[in-house]
């Protein structure tokens, strides 16, 4: 079968920009859109080479952004021609989508296609706070989203949370928990507001609110209704295959501008900025991580998530460590891999690792 391999394809469109999002995106280029997927096309081909992908070899897609939804099912249709060959038989294929545009028409259209799991860009069932973060959608657009995306007959389906933004109680995330599993899902994302250069946050950083209480409340909350959290902001009766193979540092081809590929030891950037993907789509940088900066990687990938560390990439000095740490029952040994209990501390023990 050769090695399995992950794909990713970046949609830098979006309806409303997020006051808190750091990501490569835009709302003002609308009518580039159709450029923009032509141009992909043709890296997708050129990465499907350099890779030398083979039939039934890729097991999971994920459509990130941005927001997918903002590109119609038209357009991503030669993408998937091309693909089909190349899709292993059950793939797990993921779009990501805001309530807002995420249409009946859209959610089918992409279910045609042969996606089979949305994550919903929600954030919050608090009009308040929806308003604060500059979502372009109401609490009960997601509500019809996701009960839409159901009705299609989409089985895995998630939706995304923030929180420990500036005002935000136990009480207020307790509902938007308790309203998230009144609704047929499979999988949460809860992510901690982080303020980053270049976003509108960036200038009021006392919008987000340094509560670590908040963090083990969120999960707490989300376990006892039954999502095991699999990694720091994942949580699922489902455990999402795409995001698991990224934490092993498996190979992937990254698609679109702002997008990364990683193969390897070695990290591909296609170019950021929009006009000058469409204009060449094959201008992609290049970085070489040497073995320290994989080992390095492993490491916090590893303990963020159950994917653990494999004995056998530590040298004697982080073995000695590790084996500390699990006498003192901060992690733990199952066979060879070492399992983080708690992901909210995994960078301090990473950093006692390499130390």
């Amino acid at each position: 079968m050769g090695e399995k391999m992950l794909l990713y394809i970046h949609i830098p469109y979006c309806d409303s920009k997020c006051h808190y999002c750091a990501f490569n995106s835009y709302v003002d280029q609308f009518d580039t859109r159709k450029n923009y997927m032509l141009a992909l096309e043709k890296q997708l081909n050129f990465e499907l080479e350099r890779f030398k992908v083979k039939a039934q070899q890729i097991e999971t897609i994920f459509i990130g952004g941005g927001t997918p939804s903002t590109v119609s099912p038209e357009l991503y249709e030669p993408l998937f021609k091309l693909l089909k060959p190349l899709i292993k038989n059950g793939a797990e294929i993921t779009t990501e989508a805001n309530p807002n545009s995420a249409t009946k028409e859209w959610l089918q259209g992409m279910y045609d296609l042969g996606i089979n799991r949305v994550s919903f860009g929600v954030q919050s069932f608090d009009t308040v706070k929806l308003k604060a973060l500059n979502r372009a959608h109401s609490p009960q657009q997601a509500i019809k989203a996701i009960n839409h995306a159901h009705d299609i007959g989409y089985k895995n389906l998630s939706l995304d949370l923030i929180y420990n933004y500036q005002g935000d109680t136990s009480e207020l995330l307790k509902s938007d928990i308790e309203k998230a599993f009144s609704l047929p899902i499979n999988h949460i994302s809860a992510y901690e507001l982080t303020i980053e250069d270049g976003t509108k946050f960036a200038s009021t950083p006392t919008v987000r609110q340094e509560d670590d209480e908040l963090a083990f409340f969120v999960a707490k909350n989300i376990e006892e209704k039954g999502f095991k959290q699999y990694e720091i902001s994942n949580f699922g009766t489902y455990q999402s295959e795409h995001n698991k193979g990224y934490w092993e540092l498996k190979n992937y081809m990254g698609v679109g501008a702002g997008a990364v590929g990683f193969k390897e030891n070695t990290r591909y950037y296609p170019t950021t900025d929009i006009d000058l993907y469409i204009k060449e789509p094959l201008n992609i940088h290049e970085e070489h991580l040497t073995t320290k900066e994989i080992l390095t990687e492993k490491l916090f990938l590893g303990l963020r998530s159950n994917i653990g560390i494999d004995e056998t990439i530590l040298d004697k000095t982080m073995k000695e460590r590790a084996d500390f740490l699990v006498e003192k029952e901060k992690l733990i040994k199952e066979q060879d891999i070492y399992k983080n209990k708690n992901y909210f501390i995994a960078d301090e023990l990473v950093l006692y690792l390499l130390d």
